[in-house]
């Protein structure tokens, strides 16, 4: 099933990946299911308005199954109005890598051309912190996606998308020679870092809420204590842990989206500037990718809900990291 090509209206009944499950009020006092799935196409709202929880309690994030249900509109976006919905069964020969959608690269070689890009550092104490973080993480790294559903949710879009700021932070600090490029690519590579413990994240690299962590610290506090556990437990000079720290805490930009503090450097501000940038232009390239050339998107709520024109020359999600 491809849930992304299909009109308003039609039928729609296939396998699917349940990403998000959740059990919601409406206004009059009636319990509905609010359901993110998913196939390799991508992600699509859905919705089970007659709960019943002898039926549909078994159900959780997570889980392959089937449904059944009709493509409907709901403030300019699809979703599914979901009629019947089973658990998979051996029968259905389906396949748990054929619903995942996963960063269009190799993880392990983007991992790998990070250490070797940080063995390179000449400033030590940076080389030490981000060394140690990466390795540390790797597992999570490899896996986690960037976000429960905005940018790079997709199994390894933590390091997809450290990858894109890193590579943006690295030409802007080539026209700006008085910017401190290692501090830079330092910040990029741990700007999302502490994400691995943020989110509750299944086995196959979907994110499905926020952990207790997440909600009450964050991955910017959380990505600044990694900093300073390490050089506390190093001969790390306090200005090096400090300013890596700042970039970490600030990258957010302002307190509105979540920012601990606003830039404060020039570093800083380029970081900031960067993962907004890579953030947007990855959700406006994925809303293209599911409509036809001379079409416009959905309204993308992240973008002041805007909705974008698909021109004659745009390609993919994959051009992105295909044209570095």
């Amino acid at each position: 099933m491809d849930l992304l090509n299909n009109k308003v209206g039609s039928k729609i009944e296939g396998f699917c990946l349940i990403k998000t499950f959740d059990k919601k009020t409406a206004r009059n006092g009636s319990i509905f299911i609010d359901l993110l799935i998913s196939d390799k196409g991508g992600d699509l709202s859905a919705k089970i308005w007659d709960y019943d929880p002898l039926t549909h309690d078994r159900f959780a994030s997570g889980m392959l199954v089937k449904i059944r249900g009709t493509l409907s509109q709901y403030n300019g976006a699809d979703q599914i109005s979901v009629n019947l919905i089973r658990e998979i069964t051996p029968e259905d020969n389906v396949n748990m890598d054929d619903f995942v959608l996963g960063a269009p690269y190799s993880e392990q070689e983007l991992y790998d051309s990070l250490i070797q890009m940080v063995e390179g550092f000449k400033n030590k104490d940076f080389k030490l912190i981000v060394s140690t973080l990466l390795k540390e993480k790797k597992e999570e790294l490899l896996m986690y996606p960037a976000a429960v559903r905005m940018h790079h949710a997709m199994r390894g879009g933590l390091i997809y998308h450290t990858m894109s700021v890193l590579e943006l932070a690295k030409v802007i600090a080539k026209i700006y020679p008085f910017v401190d490029e290692e501090l830079l690519i330092s910040g990029a590579i741990l700007h999302d870092i502490a994400k691995c413990e943020e989110y509750v994240v299944n086995d196959v690299g979907s994110a499905s809420e926020y952990t207790p962590q997440g909600i009450l610290i964050g991955h910017l506090v959380r990505g600044a204590m990694y900093v300073e556990q390490i050089a506390s437990a190093n001969d790390i000079s306090r200005e090096n842990a400090m300013v890596l720290e700042h970039l970490i805490l600030s990258h957010h930009g302002i307190p509105d989206f979540g920012s601990a503090v606003k830039p404060a450097m020039i570093e800083a501000e380029i970081l900031s500037m960067v993962d907004m940038m890579d953030a947007k232009v990855f959700q406006i390239a994925e809303a293209l990718g599911k409509v036809q050339q001379g079409q416009f998107t959905d309204k993308l709520w992240g973008l002041e809900s805007r909705k974008f024109y698909k021109y004659a020359l745009f390609t993919d999600t994959k051009a992105i990291i295909d044209n570095k």
